[in-house]
């Protein structure tokens, strides 16, 4: 242990692995520890099932009918991930692909009044939409050729709008799309969680439904891919990254001390013994007092013996209940997996429901969806802080990172990786760089 490493890093939830991952392939001499016996951390997978009950004290074991507990890898935190989005192309370009088999989400849905609408997300899908008139079809579907060609350093592709000062209010109205159609363009397809974007530059908004696009081009069915066996898979693949460029782990360590000089940190003191580093890297759950709470996101996990109605009998979903649907300031979200992805007993499907806790009922203020679910076997119901660090880490050079927000993708995340990585290294993370063969997430070379 009385070693000296660049890097320590504390904890093991998807963030934490992915830079120790890439500090490794940077060469860094990285030591990777956490006081639990498994990976994960708040993003792990919980297995046997046996041991989800167990987590969240609910009495008694299991009934026969859920099947073995071993075939259960139940997520703590829902998400998928985004086709073409940044954590697809950090695993392509750190190889991590190769210990992970992924499968295409088979829909995504949109809640309006008090029903569920498969969301259009191309031409011709807008077009046989039920969601929308038929003249309403036809603006959205020029909004949509818009977005598709939209190039902010080609004025031509621009019909007008400044990307940096056209609100993306003016650029719904200059389609004259109506309330429902922004409704599920701003919370569907750019998937923004309130309303407050609308009165922002337009840039970011048209990006993200392009990104939303593009992802849903490259295999069809949705823009959403889920990794078999549960999304536990991901920080075990980075991991093992770090492991192959010399990385070393320890789990099961308690961590008694952080070992400051001047501010600075120097090394971390566990079993009586100090590594020694130059710069450490950890969840805020090892740093309590250098972390605010922003608010609160309310979970519940499911168990269910059917796919959820009306959409088309899909073994894997995402639902998304536009705030205004519901008199709320957020969105809920409704994530779907199931047997087929290795995560559950035959027949049996995972449902998990998220939002930002917005009144002293949490689980009151998710009933619109639960009732989506209905009937549910057994529900697993949690409540967490969202925390974001108040030290930068430029005198201390401790780097905390943000717990897991409410959204169903990891785009918030790999922004949050992205964030760490430069105050770290003082450099832009660069995808470029990662580089070492690019080929599809599916193993096909392109």
């Amino acid at each position: 242990m009385n070693e000296e490493y660049d890097v320590i890093v504390l904890g093991t939830g998807l963030t934490e692995c992915i830079l120790s991952g890439i500090m490794s392939v940077n060469g860094k001499k990285v030591l990777h520890m956490d006081r639990n016996s498994y990976y994960g951390g708040d993003s792990a997978s919980i297995t046997p099932l046996e041991d989800l009950y167990k987590r969240f004290n609910i009495p008694g074991s299991p009934p026969e009918t859920m099947g073995r507990g071993r075939d259960w890898n139940v997520d703590l935190i829902p998400k998928f991930l985004m086709a073409n989005g940044q954590l697809v192309k950090m695993l392509m370009y750190t190889e991590v692909t190769r210990y992970l088999d992924f499968k295409v989400i088979e829909g995504s849905f949109v809640y309006k009044g008090g029903k569920i609408y498969k969301v259009p997300s191309t031409e011709a899908e807008a077009l046989s939409s039920s969601l929308m008139g038929l003249f309403e079809k036809r603006r959205f579907k020029k909004f949509l050729s818009f977005v598709a060609s939209f190039d902010e350093n080609d004025p031509k592709t621009l019909e007008g709008v400044d990307p940096k000062k056209t609100t993306m209010l003016e650029v719904y109205k200059k389609f004259d799309l109506g309330q429902d159609v922004v409704d599920f363009t701003g919370h569907s397809l750019a998937l923004y969680r309130t309303d407050e974007y609308l009165q922002q530059p337009c840039l970011e908004a048209v990006n993200r439904i392009k990104l939303y696009s593009e992802s849903l081009a490259r295999y069809g069915k949705s823009p959403y891919l889920y990794p078999l066996y549960g999304l536990g898979e991901l920080p075990q693949g980075f991991a093992r990254l770090s492991a192959i460029y010399g990385g070393t782990y320890m789990l099961n360590k308690p961590i008694e001390e952080l070992v400051t000089e001047n501010g600075k940190i120097v090394g971390v003191k566990s079993e009586g013994e100090v590594a020694r580093c130059k710069q450490l890297i950890c969840d805020p759950s090892y740093v309590p007092n250098s972390v605010t709470k922003l608010g609160q996101v309310i979970r519940v996990i499911c168990i269910l013996s059917h796919p959820i109605k009306n959409t088309n009998d899909a073994n894997s979903c995402q639902i998304i209940i536009p705030q205004n649907q519901v008199n709320r300031k957020s969105d809920i979200y409704v994530c779907m997996i199931s047997y087929a992805h290795n995560v559950a007993a035959q027949g049996k499907y995972i449902a998990i429901v998220s939002t930002t806790v917005e009144t002293n009922d949490p689980e009151g203020e998710i009933k619109p969806a639960l009732e989506l679910l209905e009937p549910i076997e057994q529900k697993f119901v949690s409540v967490s802080d969202i925390q974001a660090p108040t030290d930068l880490g430029t005198e201390s050079q401790i780097f905390i990172s943000r717990t897991y927000d409410p959204t169903t993708h990891f785009e918030t995340t790999c922004n949050d990786i992205k964030d760490i990585y430069k105050r770290v290294t003082g450099s832009e993370f660069d995808f470029e760089e990662m580089k070492r063969k690019k080929t599809d997430i599916f193993g096909e070379d392109q």
